[in-house]
């Protein structure tokens, strides 16, 4: 299971371009960071939503594949997201989990943290999302 998911962790081209990286893989969780770079920033300094979104969405897509049948992959059939707080760290920390899984369909979140230089960090957003099986 490990590898299949790095496997096709390693094609995603936008994880790549954002530097992310994945930092643990269970059954059911998935745990994907990025640093916060001044290419992925907004106006005010702060990590896009589209890097928060983007990290979010590939942890909770990868938890799900976690509990499918090998030779599975995973898509996002919709994902919702609440930005809570602004990304003013060194890194964003997503960690995806499983809340129902199913055959045809798996209900999943996602917590997104930023991480400050001194490890403290703060959660900045929270999505619900389904992925299906393809």
């Amino acid at each position: 299971m490990d590898q299949r998911i790095r496997d096709s962790f390693d094609k995603q081209g936008l994880m790549t371009s954002l530097g992310a990286r994945i930092d643990s893989i269970d059954t059911g969780r998935v745990v994907i960071s990025a640093p916060i770079r001044p290419e992925t920033s907004q106006q005010h300094g702060f990590a896009h939503a589209g890097l928060t979104f983007a990290l979010g969405d590939s942890a909770a897509g990868y938890s799900a594949l976690t509990t499918m049948a090998d030779g599975a992959e995973v898509l996002t059939a919709e994902m919702k997201i609440n930005l809570v707080a602004p990304a003013d760290g060194a890194r964003l920390i997503a960690t995806g989990e499983v809340i129902k899984p199913g055959r045809r369909l798996v209900v999943t979140r996602a917590t997104v943290e930023t991480e400050y230089s001194d490890g403290t960090r703060k959660i900045v957003a929270v999505l619900q999302g389904t992925m299906v099986p393809i």
